[in-house]
């Protein structure tokens, strides 16, 4: 996999935010870095684009990455996040819905009808592809998440981001957290907005890993709920039990519809905590995809 990673961060002046490149503990700053520009620049020669970056890195003088930010990324502090999402306002998040098997049996356990429709998008030749967050809606790295205030049945969705430059090239993966509100979502498949798209419903980070490729990279996605200091919920899944193609996702994504700054998709979740479970406000969510890292956010109503 790359030693490349694009991490976006909060500034010490607090008036806005900048980016960095890491190469194993090397840290460089990207001064008027534009991730926009950069993914459009990247069109038709990723790899060079990568490379580029990862040239600037080793070129320049830099500072220990652990040094400058491992401390309160490793702590876990909330108060004061120091990552911000690696997506910016002109890109958009959309997701795949049912692409695992658990994915496509938690929908219909959840739907008031019993779920044909799910057991049929599960095996159709198009996928459920949808708008899942603006880029200006987007939380990072220790910030909260949203379960709605009228929801009674609220669950994380663990998923691997892939991000694409406008000519729908991967250029690299991240974290995301696909936030749903299962009981609106089961009363009425039509409700899937409601359920999907609110104020912290969906979270990206902690950064993006550099890579050029056309297939999802074998990984284990691992997800632990804490509540109280306890674990509430712990499970894991592998990439590989995705049941679409990642070229027939970004072709479908990209039919009909430009993204001229860039897009995240989302592949897909292949972990769904019981039908008893339900996120409380305070509770905390680490997932984990190496070698991207963990994504941890804090649960709040809103």
């Amino acid at each position: 996999m790359s030693d490349a990673m694009l991490y976006r961060f909060n500034n010490r002046s607090g008036l806005g935010t900048d980016w960095i490149v890491r190469i194993s503990d090397s840290v460089h700053y990207l001064r008027d870095f534009s991730l926009s520009a950069w993914l459009r620049q990247s069109t038709g020669r990723v790899d060079e684009a990568i490379n580029g970056l990862r040239k600037t890195a080793y070129e320049a003088t830099t500072v220990s990455f652990n040094r400058a930010f491992g401390q309160q990324a490793a702590s876990g502090d909330m108060t004061a996040p120091l990552f911000a999402p690696p997506i910016e306002a002109d890109q958009e998040v959309w997701a795949a819905g049912v692409t695992y098997e658990r994915s496509r049996d938690a929908r219909q356990e959840e739907a008031d009808d019993g779920g044909d429709v799910y057991a049929r998008v599960y095996r159709a030749e198009r996928p459920e592809l949808f708008l899942k967050a603006l880029g200006r809606n987007v939380v990072g790295q220790s910030w909260s998440v949203g379960i709605r205030r009228d929801s009674q049945w609220n669950v994380p969705e663990p998923e691997l981001g892939v991000v694409l430059n406008p000519a729908m090239e991967v250029v690299g993966f991240t974290i995301g957290n696909d936030m749903s509100s299962r009981d609106i979502e089961g009363a009425n498949p039509l409700y899937l907005p409601q359920a999907k798209m609110y104020t912290a419903s969906c979270a990206l980070g902690p950064g993006i890993m550099l890579v050029a490729t056309d297939e999802i990279f074998d990984a284990t996605i691992h997800m632990r709920i804490q509540r109280g200091g306890e674990t509430a919920f712990e499970a894991e899944v592998s990439t590989q039990r995705i049941q679409r193609r990642l070229s027939e996702l970004v072709d479908y994504l990209s039919r009909s519809n430009q993204h001229p700054n860039g897009v995240i998709l989302l592949t897909g979740t292949g972990i769904v905590p019981p039908q008893d479970f339900t996120l409380a406000p305070g509770d905390v969510i680490s997932i984990t995809i190496e070698p991207i890292g963990t994504l941890t956010n804090t649960v709040k109503v809103v």
